[in-house]
């Protein structure tokens, strides 16, 4: 049986608003997953993250 991504639960974040998808390590939580990475969830007070900071 082949397995397809397609029929795996999706949510979206709660910091950025990207959709994201079930994952494995999150299967006995997944009620509780509101953010799709670490750096979401640090990130979790500022909704609309700005992206355009500039590296020197």
């Amino acid at each position: 049986m082949a397995h397809t991504k397609q029929n795996l639960p999706q949510k979206t974040c709660a910091t950025c608003g990207r959709p994201f998808r079930w994952r494995k390590k999150w299967a006995k939580v997944w009620d509780e997953v509101k953010f799709c990475s670490e750096r979401c969830r640090r990130n979790k007070q500022g909704s609309n993250v700005t992206v355009d900071r500039k590296r020197r």
